[in-house]
């Protein structure tokens, strides 16, 4: 989808946008589930990546300390009890600027992932840049979607992050669809950006070739010590109107409710639901920031006559389309 068609949803009044939204959503989705996912911090804080909004990074003075990767055993726990408590989907993330092939920690990683996908859950991860070779490695251990964010558009990127550019999370998603898995890449809202550079966002995912598996769309949870500990956030309809135009221009992506999802009320969330969020991150923690718990999500769901989705280990990335330009569009 082209910025201006993206900019004509945009500027539709609210309820027009949100029923567009609805009706793509049905066609595509209509069993009324919810994947439900759990994202475990594996490396947590010590990266020195500079990401403004990151609580991880080395650079800032936050209440987040560095620490090693967690030991298998202990990541095995929670991936047993995220299956249990009705996770389909298991993430992992760490706290580094990339990983690289022949390296002790990542072929722990490897290891851990080979343990993990056993469980029968769809196992995601997320551990910064990647290459070619990084990328068909993890595929074969077992990891089936990739999540690395693009955060926002390629003009404001640079405000907010220095240690990489808009082109190096680009190289490493194509890296991840030529491996064979899926794409799991979103965006954040509230970075200091404008409306523009929001859909621009949109639009640069829409143009992926093949369009990602999931979409997540976080809100800034702004944390102390960080550059942008004092923004302000989004108001509660922009969050549901990108939510409806992520659903109308990436149909068949999981939108995922992500970050920010503790400070939305059960109404807000809601809203969201019904403008095409099917998936959402689920239990106590979301990487460094508070998630609401999981009784509380489940009572949730069974209040609107939602289920959670069954995990699909079998996802790959889905075939290229020829209408579609080869590289993500950067207009």
């Amino acid at each position: 989808m082209q910025f201006d068609e993206i900019q004509a949803l945009y500027d539709l009044p609210f309820f027009d946008l949100i029923q567009k939204s609805r009706k793509v959503h049905e066609a595509h989705w209509p069993e009324n589930e919810v994947q439900l996912c759990t994202l475990l911090s594996i490396k947590t804080g010590g990266c020195s990546e500079d990401c403004s909004y990151c609580a991880q990074s080395a650079r800032y003075s936050t209440s987040v300390e560095a620490e090693r990767l967690m030991e298998k055993e202990e990541i095995m726990e929670r991936a047993q009890l995220a299956r249990e408590n009705g996770s389909t989907r298991f993430c992992m993330g760490a706290a580094w600027k990339g990983v690289r092939d022949g390296t002790k920690r990542f072929d722990q990683v490897l290891d851990i992932v080979e343990s993990v996908s056993e469980l029968g859950m769809e196992v995601c991860t997320t551990l910064g840049e990647l290459g070619p070779t990084e990328a068909e490695k993890l595929k074969e251990a077992g990891v089936t979607a990739y999540n690395h964010n693009i955060d926002t558009s390629p003009e404001h990127y640079k405000n907010i992050v220095s240690t990489h550019t808009f082109e190096d999370r680009l190289n490493t998603l194509r890296h991840v669809q030529d491996a064979g898995m899926s794409v799991c890449s979103g965006g954040i809202l509230g970075l200091g950006e404008k409306t523009e550079d929001r859909l621009k966002m949109l639009e640069i995912l829409s143009n992926f070739n093949p369009q990602p598996e999931s979409v997540p769309i976080n809100s800034l949870v702004p944390i102390p010590g960080t550059p942008l500990a004092e923004e302000q956030g989004v108001d509660s309809f922009e969050v549901v109107r990108m939510i409806a135009i992520a659903r109308i221009a990436i149909p068949t992506a999981k939108v995922r409710l992500s970050a920010g999802r503790k400070q939305m009320s059960e109404e807000l969330q809601t809203l969201c639901f019904f403008a095409g969020a099917n998936s959402i991150f689920y239990g106590d923690k979301l990487l460094t920031t508070g998630n609401p718990q999981s009784e509380a999500d489940l009572k949730l769901l069974e209040k609107l006559g939602l289920s959670p989705q069954k995990p699909n280990r079998d996802l790959s990335a889905p075939d290229a389309e020829e209408s579609r330009p080869l590289e993500p569009a950067l207009s």
